[in-house]
């Protein structure tokens, strides 16, 4: 298995890494399908971003989502998701020109620290491919939760065209366990991470405070 480790610009207190994990299985041309960590009440107080962050990334997924439908062509789909004032660009363009086109239009929105360009170029994937890919979604989710190396409702999950792309603010640790857990699901060939990294001691001062205990 090769790996492929991006760094990208070094952000306040956390790394953002970008890591490519490739496996043998390979899928036909995908929607992505996501599932968050920010869905819900109950989602959003364990989130481990604030929830100050949680509505600011909202607010620029539906303004970059806007402008680039209004920038690119019909025959172009492409998706935001947005992760700590992060970007993921996911779906497909006719042209190199609009990757491009698509990648400056989401870093020029407001309050986007970095984006990262997953588009690829080739046509609009099929209602079929879709669902396979909510089916690797499902199975991606499932796995996460059964684990007890990993808090499932840390990732942010999005499946394209058989690849998995993981965001969260996580450690290494967690990281690396997310990794191995997603690639060993069936029908996925790649596994993408766009994660901050934070330390064990960061992680624990994000945890929810134990419920004061009743002396009667």
């Amino acid at each position: 298995m090769q790996v492929r480790i991006d760094l990208l610009p070094r952000l306040t207190r956390a790394s953002l890494t970008v890591m490519v994990l490739g496996v043998a299985t390979a899928m036909s041309a995908c929607a992505p399908l996501v599932l968050g960590s920010a869905v819900g009440g109950a989602l959003m107080v364990t989130d481990r971003r604030t929830s100050g962050t949680q509505v600011e990334d909202q607010g620029i997924e539906l303004k970059a989502s806007n402008r680039l439908r209004e920038a690119l062509s019909k025959d172009s789909h492409v998706n935001v998701t947005a992760y700590n004032r992060v970007i993921l660009l996911t779906g497909e363009v006719p042209r190199e020109a609009d990757k491009i086109t698509a990648e400056q239009v989401a870093a020029g929105t407001e309050n986007v620290r970095s984006v990262v360009n997953e588009l690829v170029v080739a046509g609009v994937s099929s209602l079929g491919s879709r669902s396979s890919d909510l089916w690797v979604l499902s199975k991606v989710k499932a796995t996460f939760v059964d684990a007890r190396e990993v808090q499932a409702n840390a990732f942010k999950v999005v499946v394209e065209r058989g690849e998995v792309f993981l965001m969260g603010m996580v450690t290494e640790r967690e990281a690396r366990y997310a990794g191995e857990l997603a690639a060993s699901v069936k029908g996925v060939h790649k596994v993408v991470k766009v994660l901050h990294i934070i330390t064990e001691d960061e992680l624990a001062r994000k945890q929810p405070a134990p419920p004061a205990a009743n002396n009667r």
